[in-house]
């Protein structure tokens, strides 16, 4: 049998001084110490460096800007200066036809008109390797943003369509470099009874 006297371990009585709380829980061990707060002058120097850093980030943004906006700017330069290099290279072909024409002192007509034929199909081959567009509008409606018109006659037929071309025009990738000059027709007027 157990004795009823019996006495809790030495770990469960409590100590001289304190008093038994069953919902006490044994120390954690010892409190850490509180943060120490950086002084003005530490906070100071800290927020000096990170802005001059701030500020030299910036710099180099600024100066790599720059850079950038100066090569583009010679790029552009650049482009606009070389832009007809394709196409004067394709023009060469067709001046050293004409200057051999020239060269050539004993010819006939029929081989100049033979040679003049072919160096104008060399041009119009130019042409169009560098998408330059004939403009020339015999019978369609006239357009004042392709054509000019330099007069009017009476012509049967609809009004306001072209019925000759006096000078032919040109487009550069479908934008108007030169405006055919053209003739436009008008209504006939009735005779008066």
């Amino acid at each position: 049998m157990q004795d009823s006297n019996h006495t809790p371990p030495a770990e469960a009585l409590p100590k001289p001084g304190e008093t038994p709380d069953a919902t006490e829980t044994p120390a954690a061990g010892p409190e850490p110490a509180a943060e120490v707060m950086p002084s003005l002058e530490e906070s100071l120097k800290t927020a000096e460096l990170k802005a001059a850093e701030h500020h030299d980030a910036w710099l180099r943004a600024k100066a790599e800007t720059e850079n950038v906006r100066r090569r583009a700017q010679e790029d552009i330069a650049k482009a606009g200066k070389y832009a007809v290099e394709k196409f004067s290279g394709e023009l060469l072909a067709v001046k050293d036809s004409l200057e051999a024409a020239l060269a050539n002192e004993n010819q006939s007509a029929e081989n100049l008109k033979a040679g003049v034929e072919l160096t104008l199909r060399q041009l119009v081959a130019a042409f169009e390797k560098s998408n330059l567009a004939e403009i020339s509008p015999v019978g369609e409606k006239f357009d004042p943003h392709r054509h000019q018109a330099i007069s009017q006659i009476e012509a049967d037929g609809e009004p306001n369509t072209v019925v000759s071309v006096l000078q032919k025009g040109y487009a550069l990738h479908g934008r108007v470099i030169r405006p055919a000059l053209v003739v436009v027709s008008k209504a006939r007027v009735a005779p008066a009874a």
